[in-house]
């Protein structure tokens, strides 16, 4: 507000200046008409308030004067200041208690448009300047992270751990009530296998006028392989301490195994399951029940095999 004031007064100085020159030289230019734009500040919003919209941000005025002045003019950032404290405070020494949330309709003042004696103003539009104003309120909101990309073949990102975890957000209250979650910008997985850390900032859209406690999130990503699942078909049952004359029904079992992605893949460790059947010594001919064993390689569990039993049948 300062700044805005200490402006348009420097602007002023100059303004009369140009006046006092063009008095003591005595110019006669015949005056002209034409129409400017004036910008619309607004300062001072009252406490616990924020402005959510407007209804105009620009003056428009028609103006007569000398060129050269006008000319000067329109050069000139000048602008209309709408102090909504003063304007809208019923008791100024009430620390702005009496203005509630609501729409307002401030009238422009003829007077406080800051063009000098010598430019006379013939109209102004709009002669009213709407605004809407609301309870500001402070909520905390979760933050979640989006992912975009995909990891490595055989790699799963997991869900991310910010800090911090949780984010303030001030400004109107229909528009923080309006906010359902707060996400960060989107993070790159593509071609990622391990875990990894990056400062992301929060992704907020920069109309809704609101204020975060933070701005930028530390995220980390778990990348972990994937556990995938394989079934091996018909693997020979191999039989050990076997007496000459004996069979196996059926003769092979199908297992399913689950492990990580490139474990299960790897040709190298798959060739190394193997299913075999320890035959007791001494068993007398005739017909029995038995399991078979599996050999699974570290990293690997099986979670199903078919059969179970299988009939041994000694001659």
């Amino acid at each position: 507000m300062p700044n805005i004031r200490r402006h348009n007064t420097n602007y002023l100085l100059r303004l009369l200046c140009v006046f006092f020159l063009f008095s003591l030289y005595g110019c006669t230019a015949e005056p002209v008409e034409t129409d400017i734009l004036i910008p619309v500040k607004f300062s001072s919003v009252p406490n616990g308030l924020v402005l959510t919209s407007y209804y105009s941000d620009k003056l428009e005025i028609r103006i007569q004067g000398d060129q050269e002045l006008i000319d000067l003019i329109t050069k000139e950032n000048i602008n209309y200041t709408v102090d909504l404290y003063t304007d809208l405070e019923f008791d100024p020494a009430g620390a702005s208690e009496s203005v509630e949330p609501g729409a307002y309709l401030i009238p422009v003042t003829k007077a406080r448009i800051p063009l000098g004696p010598q430019i006379k103003i013939l109209s102004f539009t709009p002669s009213y300047l709407g605004v809407q104003l609301e309870k500001k309120i402070t909520r905390q909101f979760n933050i979640t992270v989006p992912y975009t990309g995909d990891p490595s073949k055989g790699f799963i990102a997991l869900q991310a751990a910010c800090k911090p975890n949780r984010i303030s957000l001030t400004g109107a209250e229909p528009v923080l009530n309006s906010i359902q979650e707060v996400k960060t910008k989107p993070v790159d997985l593509t071609n990622a296998d391990e875990d990894f850390k990056k400062k992301v900032p929060i992704d907020i859209d920069s109309s809704l006028a609101v204020v975060s406690s933070d701005g930028i999130i530390i995220v980390t990503v778990p990348v972990k392989q994937q556990l995938i699942t394989r079934t091996l078909e018909k693997i020979p049952v191999q039989l050990i301490n076997a007496p000459s004359k004996i069979s196996i029904v059926p003769p092979a079992i199908t297992i399913e195994i689950k492990g990580p992605f490139d474990v299960v893949s790897n040709k190298e460790v798959i060739d190394k399951v193997y299913a075999f059947m320890n035959i007791e010594e001494g068993l007398k001919p005739g017909v029995y029940a038995r399991h078979a064993y599996i050999n699974i390689p570290v990293d690997l569990i099986m979670t199903q095999a078919d059969p179970k039993v299988f009939t041994v049948k000694i001659e």
